[in-house]
């Protein structure tokens, strides 16, 4: 314990001291970091990590809630590691507060030193342990803590993890009283480094009082910090299943899953059965494995398709896979319940199919963000989202710029909603191995966390790198290798703002995206310098690689209730205005047969640094960050309803125009 507790102690000061970056402030020019190795090794396979769900054989408990919050010293950031806060209550070493878990802590005070905190917060509560629950595994997941966290239960330490927006979790029976109290400590540190997904700078810098260490990142949007997802304990049986991995595919009206399941905690000796079955959304029988074992084929005639929404009148159809596990001579039993869906994915030079049929893609970027919230989860503000989005006419969203919450994906599997699943890399640079560790290890958790997601549709390893740096060749074909060897069933993408003539990545993609601000950051106010730069741009990615191209970000940012006509920048008619000469655009290369999606930057207006450039935060969005429409919105919905009947045969919404008199000249659409 001492020797594992050194180590954490270690890693803590590496970030909370952050010496090593005092001489490179933002501005600076770029660190000179180690070469990256040339060659990808094999990567290894993580250990299985199940969201936590209620079984015969399964409990769950939630820990969310408000928990004891406390902040570190002004100038002592390693004074709770160093002091031991952890070893009793928090609040006998320092002056608490109460903070709901999850949520951002940054927004809930009216502190401005706590929004703007950099370095280590503790979070703790107590809870009790049933007696019942001795002879089972009991295990503590979070779903993300941004960004390093480290937890100790009745003050020794369980665990301990690096980049936010993926889950953890620690089997912690021998640190539990069971039939009794018990209590968890959490200390978070939002500090981001050169070598941390995503990278920043922490510098010292003259201030009234002092010295103030203030946190730099050229990625544009708030670094929220703090247990934004929920805490969970769980139980296994002594045996368990661990792990189950899915491989979906079709033949005529046959839907086909192969399915491998792995189970841990089997002494020598014993060998575990077991066996599978499927289920319909009604509990439904439909298959069963032939042979008990760990790997099998399920056949299921005249399947119900996983289709993307206005592709299906019943998009988001899911089965339950059901997998019952048991220990000959034993009364062991576990029991776990996966939802999937039966679809196809791929991808040639020109298109992507699902399901053999064409996708267009037609969404946005987003993000989770929400006011006071942060980025915790909100499930109102979800649930809103997602009202919202099928209200557009969306099929599809990229989860920029780190992953979402697992409820969050849970509903884009239920809804019929494709999804581009972005890890946390943002504007990547200062290449070093290091950094590619980490690069490819938020990769693996994602894979290992997503990987049987009917709506994922493909994987976006980074956003806005700096792929025309040196060393960005080396350090992306790894990444990408990295990510295709882990999972060869989907298509790569990266979401790039470097000139095609300068890049060096998109050669290792299988999609190419592309980010532009025509009309806003180059030409602001020209509308007449849109639809051609966007046109002979992506004809350019197609022609120097030969490969589907998607515009991943465009846009222009707008006031809430400024309106001026002639439409003038910032204003809600000139946001309309700059969309339009999008679809203009995006129609043209869509006649090409290789232009494959459009995604709206932004979903919603959300919050940013502090910067002249932006008031109250980037507003982008289509919808306000009270999720409410501005003028564009409605321009998009009539677009992506359009493009679904177009495409799709879907039905035009009953709603989308109000009356405005009994002839009109033309068609709207």
């Amino acid at each position: 314990m001492g020797k594992m507790l050194r180590g954490i102690l270690e890693l803590w000061v590496l970030v909370v001291l952050v010496t090593a970056e005092t001489d490179n402030p933002v501005t600076d020019a770029l660190i000179e970091v180690p070469e990256v190795p040339s060659e990808e090794s094999v990567p290894l396979p993580l250990p299985g990590m199940l969201y936590p769900r209620e079984s015969e054989s399964r409990e769950v408990r939630s820990l969310d809630g408000l928990w004891d919050f406390a902040v570190s010293p002004p100038g002592d950031s390693a004074k709770g590691i160093r002091d031991q806060w952890y070893q009793d209550n928090l609040s006998r070493s320092i002056p608490v507060m109460q903070m709901p878990v999850p949520s951002s802590y940054n927004d809930i005070t009216t502190s401005k030193a706590l929004r703007d905190h950099v370095g280590p917060v503790w979070y703790e509560r107590s809870f009790f342990v049933p007696l019942s629950w001795a002879e089972q595994r009991v295990f503590v997941r979070f779903g993300s803590v941004n960004y390093l966290a480290q937890v100790w239960i009745n003050g020794e330490i369980v665990t301990n993890h690096e980049i936010g927006h993926l889950p953890f979790e620690a089997e912690i029976n021998s640190f539990l009283v069971f039939g009794g109290k018990n209590r968890i400590t959490v200390a978070v540190d939002n500090s981001l480094l050169q070598t941390s997904i995503p990278q920043g700078r922490v510098n010292p810098v003259p201030a009234d009082n002092g010295t103030a260490w203030v946190q730099s990142y050229s990625f544009d949007f708030f670094n929220y910090a703090g247990i934004h997802r929920p805490v969970l304990l769980s139980t296994k049986p002594r045996v368990y299943i661990s792990d189950i991995t899915i491989k979906t595919s079709i033949s005529g009206d046959t839907g086909i899953i192969k399915y491998s399941i792995e189970a841990a905690g089997n002494l020598d000796g014993e060998v575990p059965e077991c066996s599978v079955s499927l289920r319909e959304e009604n509990s439904t029988l439909v298959a069963e494995g032939d042979i008990p074992g760990f790997t099998g084929t399920l056949k299921i005639p005249d399947a119900n398709l996983w289709w993307p929404r206005s592709m299906s009148d019943t998009p988001g159809y899911l089965y339950t896979l059901e997998i019952i596990l048991t220990v000959p001579n034993s009364t062991i039993r576990d029991i776990y319940r996966l939802p999937i869906g039966i679809r196809t994915i791929k991808w040639t030079n020109k298109t992507l199919l699902i399901n053999d049929r064409p996708v267009y893609l037609r969404g946005f970027g987003r993000h989770e963000d929400s006011i006071i919230r942060g980025r915790g989860l909100d499930l109102v503000t979800m649930t809103r989202d997602y009202e919202l989005l099928k209200w557009i006419g969306a099929n599809a969203y990229r989860t920029s710029h780190y992953p979402y919450s697992d409820e969050v994906m849970d509903m884009a599997d239920r809804e019929g909603f494709l999804v581009i699943d972005e890890c946390p890399a943002v504007d990547t640079e200062n290449f070093s191995p290091e950094l590619l560790k980490r690069h490819k290890t938020s990769i693996s958790e994602l894979i290992r966390r997503d990987k049987n997601r009917p709506s994922v549709l493909m994987w976006s390893i980074s956003n806005e790198p700096r792929t025309s740096l040196p060393g960005a060749d080396t350090y992306f074909k790894q990444v990408a290798l990295h990510t295709k060897t882990t999972d060869p069933t989907r298509p790569i993408t990266i979401a790039l703002s470097t000139s095609y003539t300068q890049d060096r990545a998109a050669q290792y993609l299988d999609i190419i995206s592309f980010n532009r601000y025509n009309s806003w950051y180059a030409n602001p106010g020209r509308l007449d310098m849109i639809v051609d730069r966007v046109v002979s741009e992506a004809q350019s990615w197609h022609k120097k690689y030969n490969k589907p191209v998607l515009m991943s970000e465009y846009g222009a940012d707008t006031q809430p209730g400024l309106h001026e006509l002639p439409d003038y920048i910032w204003s809600e008619e000139y946001q309309a205005a700059v969309l339009s000469r999008h679809f203009q655009a995006f129609d043209r290369l869509r006649e090409a047969g290789w232009f494959v999606g459009e995604f709206i930057w932004n979903f919603a207006d959300f919050r940013t640094a502090q910067t002249y450039t932006r008031v109250g935060g980037n507003k982008k969005g289509i919808f306000t960050r009270c999720r409410q429409p501005k003028m564009a919105a409605h321009l998009v919905r009539k677009r992506y309803h359009a493009l679904g009947v177009e495409l799709d045969g879907a039905q035009l919404p009953g709603d989308l125009e109000i009356y405005a008199a009994s002839f009109l000249p033309r068609d709207e659409f």
